[in-house]
């Protein structure tokens, strides 16, 4: 396997945000939107998909299928970002321009991910 180090600290993102899921799921679960149902369960899927996604990157056979993934999972959080700038309560104390900054910081992740097709 010869990918770059960045493939692998994308990776490593991925592994570590998805183990945090575990670690801390209140941080999780304050930010659900309220017309999702089952909040613990998609905490933990999405845990789950994130590290399962994660150590997909580093092996040929499963990288463009995880970075399919990845793509399709950050498309999907971007309910949870926009669910945030709904209200205060929702935004969790996290500052209005943050929460406005992580939308394109997710779609610089999506591209990011699809980067990494051409390899």
């Amino acid at each position: 396997m010869n990918y770059p180090w960045h493939l692998y600290l994308m990776a490593a993102l991925y592994i570590f945000a998805g183990m945090m899921h575990f670690i801390t799921p209140k941080t999780y679960l304050r930010i659900m939107p309220r017309y999702l149902p089952n909040h613990k369960v998609l905490v933990s899927l999405s845990g789950v998909a994130e590290i399962m996604l994660g150590v997909g990157l580093c092996f040929p056979s499963t990288k463009n299928m995880a970075i399919s993934g990845i793509i399709a999972m950050l498309t999907v959080f971007l309910l949870v970002h926009f669910y945030m700038l709904s209200s205060k309560k929702a935004g969790a104390g996290i500052p209005q321009w943050l929460l406005i900054l992580r939308i394109p910081l997710q779609f610089g992740l999506m591209y990011w991910a699809y980067w990494y097709l051409q390899f």
